[in-house]
């Protein structure tokens, strides 16, 4: 089934509930992303990151850690930084996983916060 979220400013977004991708979908997608954005972490000075078992840990200098993971159950993938946590449906529309808080996509929520603790701006697109 297909909801509609409020965007302040910008009407709806059309997100995804977990019934609608296969888990087998579910898990190529998942793991495809969590892959990409590790090569994309990878060339950051700043930070170190490791994937294991569909878990992305991102640590900085400090000691701190952010994770990425995939959760099969709920068939999201979920962001914990800054003492928060974000829920990602994926869009197969447009090819993207989007948070259910607020329509964010993951790529440039990740991003941002990574953007935010480091201190300067930061890109992991290709």
């Amino acid at each position: 089934m297909r909801g509609l979220a409020p965007l302040p400013g910008r009407g709806s977004v059309l997100t995804m509930s977990s019934a609608q991708i296969s888990e087998h979908d579910f898990e190529q997608v998942a793991d495809q992303t969590l892959r990409k954005l590790l090569d994309a972490l990878d060339k950051v000075d700043d930070l170190e990151a490791d994937l294991q078992m569909g878990v992305l840990t991102i640590e900085h200098a400090d000691g701190v850690r952010y994770v990425v993971n995939s959760h099969r159950a709920a068939r999201q993938i979920w962001l914990a930084a800054e003492r928060n946590a974000w829920h990602f449906d994926y869009e197969p529309s447009k090819g993207a996983w989007l948070a259910t808080k607020d329509a964010a996509e993951l790529l440039q929520t990740v991003e941002s916060v990574l953007s935010r603790k480091i201190g300067k701006p930061i890109s992991l697109s290709s």
